[in-house]
């Protein structure tokens, strides 16, 4: 199975990346002290304040793995989102500068001629015994399919309640929404005020020869126990793993062995 996407991210916990080294660049997101994985509830009990962290970190990495994924191949859930959903475009100071949809915010078309970016978010979301919850992206996805990443990558939308940019709320009310979307997880079980930013980062990665991501992405950590229930349109499987697997599930990666 393939591993990219929430790869940069998931490589600021453990250090190494899914992707061979020759195909991208990493900067170093957060301090070199192992105990941010080992002890992701110290994250919480101390929260920091969004507006202390560095501005912006720049990633950009290359994918050429992925399958071409035409108009013809959306499913109809995926192309109803494509098309309703409208995204928030920022410039790269995560100021407002309109806003198109979801499709249009993909198209690498678009994305190199317009330079469109637009505000995300990464949720690592881990349990109680400090094991991060991973998910395999569904194959019906225009970009990734079937890759695994992160708990939950996704946007807000141009929208009120997701467009209010003190303390990251609008950031944090969309992440609440999509892990009720994507994974079957009550609000109530990952209330926002859980959601600790830890930063941004501007990154730009095509998904094949058509689509791809330009983001200002936040990260967002939270340490709950939940029950998960995916939502087959988003999301094809799901896996908690420790440090220790997840280094060994990016050795296997960088190897080209089936993990």
């Amino acid at each position: 199975m393939t591993l990219t996407t929430g790869a940069a991210l998931l490589n600021t916990a453990a250090r190494l990346s899914f992707f061979p080294k020759s195909h991208h660049h990493y900067p170093l997101l957060f301090s070199n002290s192992p105990s941010l994985w080992f002890s992701p509830t110290s994250l919480i009990s101390s929260p920091t304040s969004f507006a202390s962290l560095p501005a912006r970190l720049s990633l950009s990495f290359h994918a050429s793995t992925m399958a071409d994924a035409p108009d013809a191949g959306m499913d109809a859930v995926q192309r109803r989102l494509m098309f309703e959903d409208e995204c928030i475009l920022v410039d790269e100071n995560d100021r407002v500068v309109g806003h198109d949809t979801k499709y249009n915010c993909h198209l690498m078309e678009k994305i190199e001629s317009e330079n469109l970016l637009h505000r995300a978010f990464s949720v690592f979301l881990f349990n109680s015994k400090n094991e991060l919850l991973l998910q395999q992206r569904s194959a019906t996805k225009v970009t990734f399919p079937l890759v695994w990443t992160n708990t939950c990558c996704s946007h807000p939308l141009y929208r009120e309640s997701e467009l209010i940019d003190e303390n990251s709320l609008g950031v944090r009310n969309a992440a609440q929404r999509k892990l009720l979307d994507e994974l079957g997880i009550p609000a109530e079980d990952v209330p926002v005020d859980e959601f600790t930013p830890l930063g941004r980062i501007l990154y730009k990665a095509p998904s094949d020869g058509k689509w791809g991501e330009h983001e200002l992405d936040y990260l967002l950590f939270t340490v709950r126990d939940v029950n998960v229930h995916p939502n087959p349109d988003e999301v094809a499987d799901i896996k908690y793993v420790n440090q220790e697997q997840l280094k060994e599930l990016l050795r296997k990666a960088d190897a080209g062995r089936k993990v």
